[in-house]
């Protein structure tokens, strides 16, 4: 009898949380997402209504947390919600989206002490930037970036937006499947940059992008100023904060934050030598504190006025999403810095030294490289595909994105790459990349993935890419198709630190971007983008996972994501 009171009578005593859903307007938002997480990490998730209207009953008492997210809005986050038993909670939710929490002029009294500690401590419904100026301030239309152009050959980069306003900006909303790879966004995120022109030839810069994994705010933030000083050098600072939700209850719940300073500057040497230097601290917050210093350098010696002679130094992986042209931080570590793996349950940070020689040459609309590189690489963090669990210590887990980071054993290689670019038109190129060098490869096939590491080797392995990019006279919609192909299975690319033009992505790869009339309704512009990387699924090395199921090893994980960005 006691057995079967006693859920009867808990049943009675549990509790509801219910509410409305609005915009700033006060206009209900109909099927917005409400997550209701509790102290055991159970998570509840209900929809509103068309009115806006959301309820979850038979809670039981305890603190909860709501997180809210809905398209074209940032997630709102309402945490230490306390319930009794039989109480039945009204919490009403006001969603904002960037363009409103970036408003002009000051929102609080310049006297709180703790204005910085009161912005970053959430990023839900609080500011994100204020710009704060005497005189008003106009926000006018910049041009968007040519992502597709390739600077020429003793030229500055005319990819580089020209900055007739004192004060510009992009939003970009994304959605579609969160399987990049570890740490990768979720189905929606919210990315943004905005930039104020200072002290004549001075840029301040603010970006990032925001998204929720978990019930908790996750995303990068970036802010950097640049200057062009008279004798043509370039100075620049970026302070980079990211934050990443907890991976998996047997991590401890381990959520990664990092906190990066980069500085760097370059200048010519009369008409004949250019130099590129710089360097980024990192600390990284996970399982422990760990740093990690990365520089870099390039010099230029220009032979002739079509004729260039590279040495370049980096340790970090090239950044892809410059060419595609998201104006802002990169939203997951997928394309980002700190790449990290576990083992042992220790963090194990990607430490890398890459150098190259190389030699470009312009031959009218023809553009040919010729390249030798090096490559050391300690700690690689290899991408995995399918459901696992952090539990043997040897690999981090990513439950939201079903993927994983695997600590690869070191790769010391070196190689050749050739690089020709033929220029059709001004909106339009093709380029052909040509690679041979070392990659990691398991050794024997269907392994488990707890010894998968002593079957790591590196093997030599033949890389050719064919990319064509351009935009499309009458529509302007800008295409980049490329496919990269390897004559054998490899888990790491081929060459992978290649930033030159023949850069690509692992398999087949499409990104679009279509402008949008906006009819005259919003002196922006607005554009559509869809973003598939390895739409085929190919370079999949499947591994046997502690309950026998099949997991696989990744150079480049399947993802589709698609989503409307606006420039103002």
């Amino acid at each position: 009898m006691l057995g079967v009171a006693l859920p009867a009578f808990a049943e009675e005593r549990s509790g509801a949380i219910s509410g409305y859903v609005r915009n700033l307007a006060g206009e209900p938002q109909m099927a917005a997402t409400v997550q209701i997480l509790g102290s055991a990490d159970q998570v509840l998730t209900v929809f509103t209504d068309g009115s806006g209207h959301y309820s979850a009953s038979g809670l039981l008492p305890g603190l909860y947390t709501l997180r809210v997210t809905a398209p074209s809005f940032l997630p709102a986050l309402r945490e230490r919600i306390g319930l009794r038993p039989g109480v039945t909670l009204n919490v009403n939710i006001t969603l904002n989206t960037l363009l409103n929490v970036m408003r002009l002029g000051p929102v609080r009294t310049p006297t709180d002490e703790d204005d910085w500690k009161w912005t970053l401590r959430s990023v839900a419904n609080r500011p994100v930037m204020r710009v704060v100026d005497d005189p008003p301030v106009i926000a006018t239309s910049a041009a968007p970036l040519d992502v597709g152009a390739e600077p020429e050959i003793g030229q500055e980069n005319p990819g580089q937006p020209k900055r007739s306003a004192d004060l510009s900006g992009g939003l970009s909303f994304l959605a579609g499947s969160a399987n990049g790879g570890y740490g990768s966004s979720e189905d929606m995120s919210t990315g943004f940059i905005l930039e104020r022109s200072m002290f004549a030839d001075g840029v301040l810069a603010f970006s990032g992008n925001v998204g929720g994994e978990g019930g908790v705010p996750v995303g990068v933030f970036r802010t950097g100023y640049s200057n062009r000083l008279p004798d043509g050098s370039q100075p620049t600072a970026e302070l980079t904060v990211r934050r990443f939700a907890p991976s998996d209850p047997n991590l401890h719940n381990a959520a990664l934050q990092s906190l990066a300073f980069a500085a760097g500057d370059d200048f010519s040497v009369g008409d004949v030598l250019e130099l590129r230097f710089g360097s980024e601290l990192q600390t990284i917050e996970f399982l422990g504190t760990v740093n990690a210093v990365r520089p870099y350098g390039s010099a230029d010696l220009h032979l002739s006025p079509n004729t260039v002679l590279e040495y370049a130094y980096t340790s970090s992986r090239p950044d892809p999403s410059a060419e595609r042209g998201f104006d802002t931080a990169p939203g997951d570590l997928s394309e980002s810095n700190p790449r990290i793996s576990v083992l042992g349950y220790a963090t194990k940070v990607e430490k890398a030294h890459h150098q190259e020689v190389s030699l470009s040459h312009r031959m009218g609309r023809n553009n040919l490289q010729l390249a030798v590189f090096s490559d050391r690489v300690g700690d690689p963090a290899l991408t995995g595909m399918g459901a696992v669990t952090g539990a043997g210590g040897y690999l981090l887990p990513d439950v939201a994105s079903s993927t994983f980071n695997y600590a690869g054993r070191n790769l010391d290689t070196g190689g050749v790459r050739v690089v020709l670019q033929r220029r059709f038109t001004a909106d339009l190129s093709a380029t052909l990349d040509y690679a041979y060098g070392g990659a990691l490869d398991l050794t024997k096939p269907d392994v488990p993935l707890a010894t998968a590491q002593e079957f790591l080797g590196t093997q030599r392995r033949h890389a050719v890419a064919a990319k064509l990019a351009g935009t499309m006279p009458r529509t302007h919609t800008r295409v980049i198709a490329s496919y990269r192909w390897v004559n054998g299975p490899s888990l790491t690319p081929v060459d992978m630190f290649n930033a030159s033009a023949g850069e690509v992505e692992p398999f087949f790869n499409v990104f679009i971007r279509q402008p949008i009339p906006t009819m005259g309704f919003t002196s922006g512009h607005v554009e559509a983008i869809i973003d598939v990387r390895n739409l085929l699924a190919q370079g999949y090395v499947p591994v046997l996972a502690q309950d026998g199921q099949t997991v696989y090893l990744v150079q480049s994980a399947r993802s589709i994501r698609a989503g409307l960005a606006f420039t103002f």
